[in-house]
C-alpha cells in the first residue's frame, strides 16, 4: 500500500469527530487496535475515533528520535486519569512514549476492552 492510500485510509477510518460523528462500541475500539497501520503516514498526528461511553476516543501517534521507525500508536480517552477516567469507564494504563532519543513511561485513561485484553496500548 502506498503512503498517499494509507493516508486516506486513515483519514476514511479515522476522521475528525465533528466531521463523522459516532458513537464507538467496545468491538469497534478492539478491531482498531489490532488494525496495522502505516508508521510513517501516522507519524506526530492525533486523530479522535469517535465518542465511547460519552467520552471522546482519541490516539495519538508520538514519534522521536529515528522516526518513522519508533512511531508509537496510544489509543485513550481525551480524559486525565483519575476519577473522570472511571467515571467514563476507563481504566488507567501505563504506555512508553518516545522523547527524544528515549522514552517515558506516561499513563492514560483508556477504554475498558483496551485495558481487559491482550492487545498492545503502544508500539507497532
Amino acid at each position: 500500500m502506498t503512503v498517499a492510500a494509507a493516508m486516506l485510509l486513515a483519514l476514511l477510518v479515522v476522521a475528525p469527530e465533528a466531521e463523522h460523528p459516532h458513537s464507538l462500541t467496545d468491538r469497534a475500539i478492539a478491531d482498531y487496535a489490532t488494525r496495522p497501520w502505516d508508521k510513517r503516514a501516522m507519524m506526530n498526528s492525533h486523530v479522535t475515533l469517535g465518542t465511547h461511553n460519552g467520552a471522546r476516543v482519541v490516539v495519538d501517534f508520538p514519534c522521536s528520535d529515528l522516526c518513522p521507525n519508533y512511531t508509537t500508536r496510544i489509543i485513550h480517552y481525551d480524559l486525565s486519569p483519575g476519577p473522570a477516567c472511571s467515571r467514563a469507564g476507563g481504566v488507567e494504563r501505563v504506555a512508553i512514549v518516545p522523547v527524544s532519543i528515549a522514552a517515558n513511561a506516561r499513563t492514560f485513561c483508556v477504554p475498558a476492552v483496551l485495558g481487559t485484553q491482550r492487545i498492545e496500548l503502544g508500539g507497532g
